[in-house]
């Protein structure tokens, strides 16, 4: 029985930077052993928000910093200014160093014996519970410094953990003349570090740190000094929420961010976060995507297959179909076979579909052809290229025609481009497009001339965007989240590489491929170049056509 996740508690992070002449430092403190959450770990000041976080009178004292305007900056209704409070909070309770300005306007400082002091009495009181926050600076007629406070990230702990926190990491500059100090209770040490050097010594298993800490440090390490880091923390900007996933593989379990290649395909399968799903793809392994599909990845890595090619297993009973059987390797057709024969013995592969003849994903077809006498569905092999000849189709559907086999309803839609009998497939039950090569994870899909075509290619690419389907699943790499905005950025992606072709045409006064290549793709290794030039080729097609580049023998010229 799988059991719910906790429900995350809001939470503040500050980190109080400072600069050296050694570059930007931060202030870490250890945890003590003693702490139920991450005992003996540095971290930034922080936690829970309180309930006197919300206390009324703060909209009077933060009277130049409105809860409205902490809310839009947050992306929520309402409530932000209790973040900007608890972060101060925590700051004075965890560092000694009170962000406030006094009577004058000015920050306050511990230039004063008598007054640092005072502050140290009643820190001591709010960490014990016996004056509240607001209290505190009403004693003193201060006023919090709200505006030296800066938004830099939001992170959720992981569904599985005990103890969940929704936190807004937030970032200020240490007040001038105040010196901070851990507060023997919670924490029984603190640093001030580089960010770099921080990370160096984790590395080095010198102190430890959490995942969103290191990942933080990361980000900081950046900076050459506080102004900078808080006009980056200050820019307008999409912040996403970061929420770790936990994964397991080969180097054992992980914690997966969003943005990594895992990340969508992990949160589908495994949406409790119980750490189940994979963060990598191991040929010959099955992966469960749902409960009518399953994939298992030919062992055939490299630089242009990913971590090898896809094949599909489509079907919630005993007769099943594959889409794209992969290369004629008998490993892989035989663990298509025994996948599909299932516990009780008595599955088959009834149907084989192809996304397109290239010679890994289709050759693995005949072979079960002939084991099982499937049925095999697809478009022939064209002309031109490195096809798979021997496919031979039983059934050449036009796009549009709705398959209903294996229990599912498999819609074709021809999308050429990268090769021009590529086809997609829309699970319709799921709205899960099987792409083969129209679109790939983690990487461009190579168009090569003449069989691929640059102009057709991005209309397929616009075609498949108006299916409005919920996932895609790729002839390379894991599931893709939210298609149309995957899609979108491909556009956008080669239409960049377009500019960039007109601009190194009209730069060098024309050339050839192997002259133009290194100007348009100049942000690759050279020993990617080869490939390259073909999708060059094809960009270049695109600009004859539409009259934007003339070619005379080997030469182009805008």
């Amino acid at each position: 029985m799988t059991t719910a996740p906790v429900t995350p508690r809001p939470a503040a992070t500050v980190i109080i930077a400072r600069d050296t002449r050694d570059g930007m430092e931060v202030f870490m403190m250890r945890r003590s052993q003693q702490m139920v959450f991450v005992g003996g770990h540095y971290v930034f000041p922080g936690g829970g928000l309180d309930k006197s976080d919300s206390d009324p009178r703060w909209a009077t004292l933060a009277d130049t910093f409105s809860d409205a305007e902490a809310s839009r900056i947050l992306g929520i209704p309402q409530g932000g200014l209790a973040y900007w409070v608890a972060a101060l909070r925590e700051c004075f309770e965890e560092s000694g160093l009170l962000l406030c300005h006094d009577e004058r306007g000015e920050l306050v400082t511990h230039d004063e014996a008598e007054f640092a002091g005072e502050l140290a009495g009643l820190r001591a009181r709010l960490i014990a519970g016996e004056i509240s926050f607001a209290d505190l600076l009403q004693t003193r007629t201060l006023r919090p410094a709200l505006e030296h406070v800066a938004y830099l990230s939001h992170w959720i702990t992981p569904h599985n953990a005990p103890r969940r926190f929704d936190t807004r990491f937030l970032v200020t500059a240490v007040p001038l003349r105040q010196t901070a100090s851990h507060d023997d209770g919670e924490a029984d040490h603190h640093l001030w570090l580089r960010p770099a050097d921080a990370l160096e010594r984790h590395r080095k298993k010198e102190i430890q740190m959490i995942f969103p800490t290191i990942k933080t440090l990361e980000t900081l390490s950046q900076f050459q000094d506080t102004a900078a880091l808080m006009r980056f923390a200050r820019s307008p900007r999409h912040i996403p929420v970061i929420l770790p996933r936990r994964a397991t593989g080969r180097d054992g379990e992980r914690l997966i961010r969003p943005g990594d290649p895992p990340y969508a395909e992990i949160a589908k399968i495994d949406p409790n976060g119980t750490g189940k799903a994979a963060y990598e793809i191991i040929p010959g392994v099955t992966t469960r995507l749902s409960e009518r599909v399953r994939r298992i990845t030919a062992p055939n890595p490299g630089f242009m297959t990913g971590p090898g090619t896809n094949s599909y297993l489509i079907g919630d009973g005993d007769d099943l179909a594959v889409i794209d059987p992969g290369p004629p390797i008998e490993a892989h057709i035989q663990a298509l076979l025994d996948e599909a024969r299932g516990t009780n013995g008595k599955g088959r592969i009834r149907w084989v579909l192809t996304t397109h003849t290239h010679m890994d994903h289709s050759p693995g077809a005949a072979m079960i052809k002939a084991l099982t006498g499937a049925e095999l569905i697809g478009l022939p092999p064209p002309e031109h290229g490195n096809q798979d000849r021997d496919f031979k189709p039983d059934r050449v559907p036009p796009s549009g025609e709705k398959l209903n086999i294996a229990g599912c309803t498999l819609r074709i839609i021809h999308t050429p481009g990268h090769a021009s009998n590529q086809a997609c497939y829309l699970l319709e039950e799921e709205q899960l497009l099987f792409t083969g090569d129209h679109v790939m994870q983690g990487s461009t899909v190579v168009i090569s001339p003449p069989d691929g075509n640059m102009i057709i290619y991005l209309e397929s690419l616009r075609a498949v965007q108006t299916l409005q389907a919920q996932w895609i699943a790729p002839g390379h790499g894991f599931l893709i989240a939210e298609p149309a905005k995957s899609i979108e950025r491909i556009i956008a992606h080669r239409l960049q590489r377009e500019a960039k072709v007109l601009d190194a045409l009209k730069a060098i006064g024309g050339g050839t491929l192997e002259e133009l290549v290194v100007k348009v793709y100049d942000d690759v290794p050279a020993k990617v170049h080869p490939v390259a030039s073909r999708s060059l080729h094809a960009h270049l097609l695109k600009l004859h056509s539409e009259g934007h580049a003339s070619k005379t023998g080997e030469r182009w010229s805008p």
